[in-house]
């Protein structure tokens, strides 16, 4: 289990970068939250005053030493994207040859790159920066559309915001779904964000001149056994099936069934941590209709089955149940 996450800061450091990982990983003990508690560092190539981007400076205490034996290594991103120290190259080699956990957002993945450790790997970061990412680094397998993505030891997130994003996706993974709703309750964020970087690219205003879907969202989440078709859900938005899916990717950055299975997912993960129904019972409850459906959904999008979820971080199983 994660115990101990460092930070490595260099010159030119992104302030929200630092900020939002200190965020997610130095909160102290909550007897409200019962959340994960972790040794937590901010360490630098060359200890002390270490330049920022937005007219102050920061101080580090810590060299690099203070990570190498930290379970988790955040890269927190910086303005100049072109040269690293080599001392911050070599720990990140000599971390992932180790098979510890690598954080980076943003700008960060570059220095992940130099490092030679994108190579072969499914990768993302601000999709300003994706094109310059992939002509860098052409072995990288870089998606510009998604908020944050795992490929083994490896996390990489988007741009700004999305290091929470991938953040809570990381808690999630270590310690279940409740863990990480806990932690975006406290951050006032959702514990999981819909949709991709796709949905925040500038683009031309779309034809379609309906209302927000934002209440008819609201609708699908409270209503999950419901026909959730795309002519039903384009029925209730009082609009034509074609014009409500491009009007829904618009808005979402996902397809009507893409959208609404993450939220049947999510709504299963929740049930299968707190409560003792049959997988085929929450496969119901949720809309999926029959328990082979949601096998089927769970494991593309949370990589294990939802026994196997159960056993890890279901409440009941953890109480000896």
């Amino acid at each position: 289990m994660m115990r101990k996450v460092a930070v490595i800061v260099q010159d030119g450091v992104e302030p929200f970068g630092l900020g939002a990982l200190c965020e997610l990983w130095d909160e102290p003990y909550h007897p409200d939250d019962d959340n994960p508690v972790f040794d937590f560092v901010v360490c630098a190539p060359e200890p002390g005053r270490i330049r920022a981007n937005s007219g102050f400076d920061v101080h580090v205490e810590y060299s690099l030493d203070a990570a190498r034996d930290a379970d988790l290594i955040c890269v927190a991103p910086k303005r100049d994207i072109d040269a690293d120290h080599p001392d911050v190259l070599d720990l990140l080699r000599e971390a992932d040859a180790e098979g510890r956990s690598l954080f980076s957002h943003c700008t960060a993945a570059f220095t992940l790159g130099r490092a030679g450790l994108l190579d072969g790997r499914r990768c993302a970061t601000h999709w300003r920066y994706a094109d310059r990412l992939i002509a860098m680094f052409p072995e990288a397998v870089v998606d510009r559309d998604v908020l944050y993505v795992t490929d083994g030891s490896l996390t990489t997130g988007a741009g700004a915001a999305a290091v929470l994003d991938a953040g809570l996706h990381l808690m999630r993974e270590l310690f279940g779904a409740g863990t990480a709703a806990t932690a975006a309750r406290r951050m006032v964020v959702p514990p999981h964000r819909s949709g991709g970087q796709s949905q925040y690219i500038a683009r031309a205003v779309p034809d379609c001149r309906a209302e927000t879907l934002g209440p008819l969202l609201t609708w699908i989440v409270a209503n999950l056994q419901e026909d959730l078709s795309v002519e039903a859900l384009a029925r209730r938005a009082h609009m034509s099936a074609r014009t409500f899916a491009r009007r829904f990717r618009a808005e979402t950055g996902q397809t009507p069934h893409a959208w609404v299975v993450s939220q049947r997912v999510a709504a299963a993960e929740e049930m299968l941590e707190s409560g003792d129904g049959s997988v085929e019972w929450v496969a119901d409850q949720v809309g999926f209709g029959n328990a082979g459906t949601l096998r089927q959904h769970f494991l593309r999008e949370r990589g294990v089955s939802p026994q196997a979820y159960r056993r890890t971080f279901g409440t009941l199983e953890k109480a000896g149940r």
